[in-house]
C-alpha cells in the first residue's frame, strides 16, 4: 500500500516562498503521475500541478499558479516537491499530494481530476497573510 506524507507547510507573508515535500513509502513513484491539489475552506479540492514519468516527463500547472509554482520529483528519494514562490493570500489552503496509477498503455497526459488519483496524503496547511 502506497503511503504519502506531506510536509513543509506553514504561515508566510504575501510574496514569500514555501517548499512542500511529499515523501512516499510502500511503492516506488517511478511509474506514477504525481500531483498536488489544494482545498480552501468551503471549497472543492482543486488541481495545482502534476508531473508525469521521467521518460515522457510532462508538467502541468493550474493557470492560477503558472510562473509561481514548480513541481518536481526525485525518484531516487521517492519524493515529490512543490516550490511555491510569490505566494498570495488566495493560495491559502490545505495542500495534498496524490499519485495516479496510470496504465502506461493508455497514458495520454496528466489528469487534472482528483477522482483519477488513487493515493492521497493527509495534507499540509499553507497560510499566506496579506
Amino acid at each position: 500500500q502506497m503511503q504519502l506524507q506531506e510536509s513543509g507547510g506553514g504561515m508566510v507573508q504575501a510574496g514569500g516562498s514555501l517548499r512542500l515535500s511529499c515523501e512516499v513509502s510502500g511503492w516506488s513513484i517511478s511509474n506514477y503521475v504525481m500531483a498536488w491539489f489544494r482545498q480552501a475552506p468551503g471549497k472543492e479540492r482543486d488541481f495545482v500541478a502534476a508531473v508525469g514519468w521521467p521518460r515522457s516527463s510532462s508538467y502541468d500547472y493550474a493557470d492560477s499558479v503558472k510562473g509561481r509554482f514548480i513541481i518536481s520529483r526525485d525518484n531516487a528519494k521517492n519524493t515529490v516537491f512543490l516550490q511555491m514562490n510569490s505566494l498570495k493570500p488566495e493560495d491559502t489552503a490545505i495542500y495534498f499530494c496524490a499519485a495516479d496509477d496510470v496504465d502506461l498503455r493508455y497514458y495520454t497526459g496528466n489528469s487534472f481530476a482528483s477522482r483519477d488519483y488513487d493515493y492521497w496524503g493527509q495534507g499540509t496547511q499553507v497560510t499566506v497573510s496579506s
